[in-house]
């Protein structure tokens, strides 16, 4: 039980001022130690659903991490956190607490974190919204303790997506940063302990957690005035105790806020702030509260979840480049050797494939017009002049990833197709460029969908067989005979070969043919070698096998009985399938690198190993959507339910065994990979779609009905 205590303002000023030196006005130590994006895990994300808000938090291992501005390709901070001090230790909410995490209101990206510290002597509750009419975060705290600590908020700010070009400076009762034209204010309720317990420092060197820690039982920190150009950390002391309820409670709000220059915020911040906490929390949830009343409902079991997918994927929708939806809020892993400069885009930028994902989730779900501003966003701002689509690029367009995906410029006329737009100027202007350009350049690819391998890939050829059919009926629409021709003619062609180019009939696992990952030329049967990307290794290709091919399903090209593909799902079943205490799941194929490290370390790019992917347990339920399989379908569904984490954020992937080598890698649950994955919570939305629908919604009826009952008919 708490023990009562009473403690005045002024007495915690007095008792506080033990830890502070003199004010200096520079502080040393420049440029600080190197920045580092942190986990890709998160279990919590949220916006508001307006556009006059610009502004996104993401949330893991008890704190906030990266904050988006003014687009979801910026972030602009490390994390935020609190630093406890006692009489006898320093330390942090992330290192020092257990975390729990709350969804609050069902139907909004509300969530509120609890930390408790190991001993049990005090309690952190923190509630997150941002304001709908303002580039503010707002942070509702509350402070329970046995002793009379002393809090501090430790903000690390990364403004401009670079860790080491930020100025810091303290500005009345407001710590402000800048860096470029990305400015942040964070201010108090309870205002912050000035001037003696506020610094402005440098990582690892003289930021107020650093020296905290060096000189807790002597001085505590300098208070610097100002840091400049480094990778700075601002730290400042929470005042505002108050006693109640027979024990010492501390109870503020904080508001983050962005601007275009240091006034803009600041401003920002105070107006923020003047409204309060509950009126804007309010608004919040009264916004997402109308997003969610109009879509589809899905069967009672998963609507929970399915909310909080829909409710992340309208989220995910970048508010200035509108339909520009990034792939995660996440860097996995940290993405590198250190965040020091603006070059790492991490997931936060577009990539087609993924964005068509996206988009027929929003059109199952029933939200057509978010679909349409994706397809908008394709062709509007993505696609260049040759009718091609980039690798990925950041929201505004400018291209990322060098690579050319063939999948990526023919699924956006699938989705075109689906969306009815069929006008002759869309016709004229990006899905003929894009229909001509398959012609040119197919069906090889240069990258496949994972983005590591050329030549013939079962899922690539899939999507464009499926474009071309789609490009075909707009052809055909706009009066355009011979282009509708070809791209039947060629179509067709490639759906008779698809399994000649790709399945191979010699290999290891069965005497009778199955499709593999990849060929590097039209002959699966040659024995060439494939390079594993990340050092995974050299193997006979005839041994890599994934469910790639199943793209023949999904999109309408070869029915779900087809021999081939049932013989290849058993060999993939005996290959890449791991029962998980929550269901199956699947790697991307064997032998694959992509993942932490044996010893559970990050990915480096060189020693990995690939863990199992969510999305592919989505894929193989709408498989057995196709095949009338309800039941298997809904246990794919539970299964991807399950990974979830407990902000019912869906990952990238998996952690593949009981074994564990850390307390954060548990079997079943999500690794340091991106969390959320709009692929994954996209994937959710659509199998429970179409389970509720009893067909997959998505697959082209024109590619059904010209493939299903054979080629000889056409």
């Amino acid at each position: 039980m708490f023990r009562s205590i009473v403690i005045s303002i002024a007495s915690f000023l007095s008792c506080s001022t033990l830890f502070a030196q003199e004010t200096n006005s520079i502080a040393p130590g420049a440029p600080g130690l190197d920045a580092h994006w942190p986990s890709a895990a998160k279990n919590g994300f949220g916006t508001s659903n307006t556009l006059a808000s610009k502004v996104w938090f993401t949330l893991t291992n008890g704190v906030m991490a990266e904050v988006y501005y003014p687009t979801l390709d910026v972030p602009n901070v490390q994390t935020l956190q609190l630093i406890i001090v006692d009489a006898t230790s320093v330390q942090t909410e992330t290192e020092d607490t257990i975390h729990r995490l709350e969804i609050l209101d069902p139907r909004s990206l509300s969530f509120r974190q609890t930390n408790t510290a190991r001993n049990g002597n005090y309690t952190i509750t923190k509630t997150y919204v941002t304001d709908p009419r303002r580039d503010t975060v707002l942070i509702d705290i509350e402070y329970a303790s046995r002793t009379a600590n002393n809090l501090y908020v430790y903000y690390d700010p990364s403004l401009n997506n670079s860790g080491l070009h930020d100025s810091a400076w303290t500005q009345g009762d407001a710590l402000v940063a800048v860096d470029g034209d990305k400015a942040s204010a964070l201010v108090s309720s309870s205002r912050f302990a000035y001037p003696r317990e506020v610094s402005n420092g440098y990582l690892g060197s003289s930021d107020g957690l650093t020296e905290l820690k060096r000189n807790w039982d002597r001085s505590g920190f300098t208070s610097y005035q100002r840091a400049e150009n480094g990778n700075v950390v601002q730290v400042a002391a929470l005042k505002g105790f108050q006693g109640s309820n027979g024990k010492l409670v501390r109870h503020c709000t904080l508001a983050l806020s962005f601007g275009k220059n240091p006034a803009e915020a600041l401003r920002n911040a105070r107006a923020s702030l003047a409204k309060g906490f509950a009126r804007t929390r309010r608004e919040y949830e009264v916004g997402w509260h109308t997003y969610l009343k109009p879509l589809q409902r899905v069967e009672p079991k998963y609507q929970r979840q399915f909310n909080l997918a829909a409710l992340t994927l309208k989220a995910l929708e970048d508010k200035t480049y509108r339909g520009a939806t990034i792939a995660s809020p996440s860097i996995p892993w940290g993405g590198g050797a250190n965040a020091n400069e603006p070059t790492i885009s991490g997931y936060h930028a577009v990539w087609a494939r993924d964005l068509y994902q996206v988009a027929t989730a929003f059109l199952a779900m029933g939200d057509r017009a978010a679909a349409n501003r994706a397809l908008n966003y394709l062709f509007s701002v993505q696609q260049k002049p040759d009718g091609s689509f980039p690798q990925n690029s950041w929201v505004d367009g400018r291209a990322i990833g060098g690579g050319l995906q063939m999948d990526q410029v023919a699924l956006p006329l699938v989705l075109a197709y689906q969306l009815q737009r069929t006008d002759r100027k869309t016709w004229l202007k990006h899905i003929k460029p894009a229909g001509d350009f398959i012609l040119r350049k197919g069906p090889a690819t240069d990258q496949e969908r994972w983005e590591e391998k050329s030549g013939y890939s079962p899922s690539t050829i899939a999507a464009e067989i499926a474009g071309l059919v789609c490009a075909a009926r707009t052809a055909s629409m706009n009066h355009e005979e011979d282009s509708a021709q070809a791209y039947l003619t060629k179509a067709d062609e490639w759906a008779r070969a698809v399994e000649h180019w790709t399945a191979t009939s010699s290999g290891p696992y069965s005497k009778d043919a199955y499709y593999l990952r990849i060929t590097e030329n039209d002959d699966p049967n040659d024995g060439a070698s494939i390079e594993i990307n990340s050092g995974g290794g050299l193997y006979d290709e005839r041994e890599i096998v994934d469910a790639g091919f199943l793209e023949l399903v999904r999109l309408g090209i070869k029915p779900a009985g087809d021999p081939v593909i049932v013989r290849t799902l058993a060999i993939l079943d005996r290959l890449i399938k791991i029962e998980t205490p929550g269901g199956a799941g699947w790697y991307r194929y064997n032998h694959d690198a992509y993942g932490e490290r044996a010893n559970g370390g990050n990915y480096d790019g060189r020693t990995g190993v690939g863990r199992l992917w969510t999305l592919l347990t989505g894929e193989r339920g709408e498989y057995e959507v196709a095949r009338g399989d309800l039941a298997a379908a809904r246990k794919r569904l539970d299964a991807m339910m399950s990974f979830a984490n407990d902000g019912m954020m869906i990952p990238e992937q998996v952690w593949d065994r009981n074994q564990s080598p850390g307390f954060k890698l548990r079997f079943g649950k999500g690794t340091g990979s991106a969390t959320p994955l709009a692929w994954s919570m996209a994937q959710f939305i659509r199998l429970a779609v179409n389970i509720r629908q009893r067909s997959n919604v998505e697959t082209p009826t024109l590619t059904m009905a010209r493939y299903r009952k054979g080629l000889a008919n056409n």
